[in-house]
């Protein structure tokens, strides 16, 4: 199973690629070049990653914090971007022990729902993103911090799962390949979806790396081919990812992480904040904007085709 997991992974790996270059090349949205601020992204958010913080979260605060990608581009950019450094992460980690049927099933269901995910988001506008993205990572954060708190029970020994309990995981990884289409991180979820199977954590990482490789490779096609990104930070993302990959594994290899989830839990809720406020304060600019033509309408007596009341009531019966 693993041997025909690297085998796919391969070929959908070059397969991204070589349509992200020839898409590239016709259109693509934003500045065309990373700058030194995509490439530090890059590195510091998927150094973390690799040892198992997750980036989605990170990266959206960051460009949220600096303005580096408008809010309608940022699922692409970072599904888009974090692709092959994914991919790299998929090869270290699954030499992780995890039982074959559970590690394949698991990983063409997110896979699945990317797919179907990235149809769905690639083509809502910026308001709805931004709805969405702010909400789940809201739920996200609650996850998190029911976990930090130990206030979710579950854990275990087993290398895999059959039955109820394998249904169950296919499901929720089904969902969470959508949810990551919306820029959603697959980690954090993914981990609490381990945990509640009873899985050993350590399953957790081929199953989360591989996972998010394919539907890295298989959803960020959608937002290529809509052109649903931004060039220069997504490059950004694989250009300082990848040694922020290898160093963290190789090199670094495991840190302290539990002030980190703190941390992550944090950005978590402040992104999710700034994205649903973004949204309410430019919905309401946008009504302020359409306030004189609407006066406007109602002065001529003809607002939407409709005769105002008031004209109706003077007209004899």
């Amino acid at each position: 199973m693993k041997t025909a997991i690297y085998l796919v992974l391969g070929v959908v790996s070059v397969i991204f690629a070589v349509v992200w270059f020839l898409e590239a090349r016709k259109h693509s949205e934003g500045p065309q070049r990373p700058g030194i601020a995509d490439l530090a992204v890059g590195f510091v958010t998927i150094f973390l990653d690799t040892l198992g913080i997750g980036c989605f979260a990170t990266i959206t605060f960051c460009y949220k914090l600096r303005n580096m990608v408008p809010d309608e581009l940022i699922p692409g950019t970072m599904n888009i971007g974090v692709t092959l450094a994914a991919v790299a992460e998929a090869y270290i980690y699954l030499t992780v022990d995890v039982e074959p049927v559970t590690l394949g099933s698991l990983i063409a269901a997110a896979a699945a729902g990317s797919w179907l995910g990235a149809g769905i988001v690639a083509h809502w506008p910026r308001r709805k993103i931004q709805i969405g993205m702010g909400t789940v990572l809201l739920l996200t954060a609650g996850f998190g911090l029911a976990r930090q708190l130990g206030m979710m029970q579950g854990g275990g020994d087993l290398l895999g799962v059959t039955g109820i309990k394998l249904a169950l995981g296919v499901a929720a990884t089904f969902l969470l390949g959508a949810l990551m289409t919306l820029g959603i991180g697959f980690f954090a979820p993914c981990m609490m979806v381990i945990f509640l199977l009873g899985m050993n954590l350590k399953t957790a990482f081929p199953i989360m790396m591989a996972s998010t490789a394919f539907v890295g490779a298989v959803g960020s096609i959608q937002f290529i081919r809509q052109a649903r990104y931004s060039l220069g930070p997504a490059l950004g993302l694989m250009l300082g990812g990848i040694p922020g990959v290898l160093i963290a594994a190789y090199i670094v290899k495991e840190i302290p992480l539990d002030w980190l989830r703190w941390m992550v839990i944090v950005i978590l809720a402040y992104t999710a904040i700034m994205m649903l406020r973004t949204a309410a304060r430019e919905r309401f600019e946008r009504h302020a904007l359409d306030l004189p033509s609407t006066l406007a309408g109602l002065e001529r007596g003809r607002l939407h085709g409709r005769v105002p009341i008031e004209e109706r009531l003077r007209r004899p019966a």
